[in-house]
């Protein structure tokens, strides 16, 4: 086959030929270092979460859910790199990987939105919804999430049939161009995993600011640094997911039967599901900061671990 047909995507043969040299060069450097300031910082974020949790933070547990879908996803990258250095992997194991890694995304979006409607409800509506912002009700709600996020990803699965072939399938290769199935599923994810948790954040982050602005109590510092946490989050949301979603949503539009558009689309792709990692890593960062409580208790995590590294160290030399 001649190089022309291999880029348009020959009907006749069926073949759509693609390389793999994002994978090849991209993952293993960004995906170490994503790993290496990932993982702890989401350890870090999940202890001082659960800590807060047991001193009745009921924001904690929406805390404690993202840093989990996001422990999830950080724990996949060493697979995705030893796949782009050319090793094989087991068809269940390749497939599970990816399960978790997008049902991943969509989890922490939801948490995302959970967090945000928390923040407006205690800032624009401070002497109402109590009861909703109550440990055992954030408990309730993170399960529901959970369920429904699990819920949503196992039909779209199934209705690409994809369940049904999963041990014999490979989902966490990237086929050269989508089915028609996978172009609606990839529609849809755009859709509801992106979309409308980007217009619950700006509706509550808009309302949130508003209220700040005609609050007399607040004093103008404290408005400054919640409008710039606020903002941080949602640019650091868009930054990380807006690029992937928009191409993936081109692919589902215009990819299926034509294999040139999915030639030109596919190192691009790949380069943003990468670039995605960015708000795994940058979620325990942003939302440690939320608030005094959590930053004073990783001040006391420090000190502590800092006292026992002396008393070592003493001990050591005493010897």
């Amino acid at each position: 086959m001649d190089q022309n047909a291999s880029v348009n995507g020959t009907l006749e043969s069926g073949i759509c030929l693609h390389g793999n040299t994002v994978e090849r060069y991209m993952y293993p450097a960004a995906y170490s270092l994503f790993f290496i300031i990932g993982f702890p910082a989401n350890c870090l974020s999940l202890y001082v979460a659960w800590v807060l949790m047991k001193k009745g933070n009921n924001l904690a547990v929406y805390l404690i859910n993202l840093s989990v879908g996001d422990l999830l996803y950080i724990l996949t990258l060493p697979v995705w790199i030893v796949m782009a250095l050319g090793y094989a992997l087991n068809n269940s194991l390749c497939s599970i990987i990816a399960v978790v890694m997008f049902n991943s995304f969509y989890v922490g979006s939801g948490f995302l939105c959970c967090i945000s409607v928390d923040r407006y409800l205690a800032i624009v509506f401070p002497l109402h919804f109590a009861h909703v912002r109550e440990v055992r009700t954030t408990v309730l709600v993170s399960i529901i999430v959970w369920l429904v996020e699990i819920v949503l990803h196992v039909g779209l699965l199934t209705y690409t049939e994809a369940i049904g072939n999963f041990a014999a399938s490979r989902m966490c290769e990237e086929p050269m161009i989508m089915s028609a199935a996978a172009a609606n599923v990839a529609m849809a994810r755009a859709v509801l995993g992106f979309l409308v948790p980007v217009f619950i954040m700006s509706f509550c982050f808009e309302e949130i600011i508003r209220a700040l602005k005609k609050s007399t109590s607040t004093v103008v510092s404290e408005r400054r640094k919640i409008c710039r946490l606020l903002f941080s989050l949602l640019f650091t949301y868009l930054l990380a997911f807006t690029p992937f979603q928009v191409v993936m949503f081109i692919r589902g539009l215009l990819e299926p039967g034509n294999c040139s558009v999915a030639h030109n689309l596919r190192d691009l792709y790949m380069v943003f599901v990468a670039t995605t990692t960015i708000n795994s890593v940058s979620d325990p960062i942003l939302y440690c900061l939320i608030s005094d409580s959590a930053k004073n208790e990783m001040k006391r995590l420090f000190k502590l671990c800092e006292e026992q590294f002396s008393k070592i160290y003493s001990t050591v030399l005493k010897t």
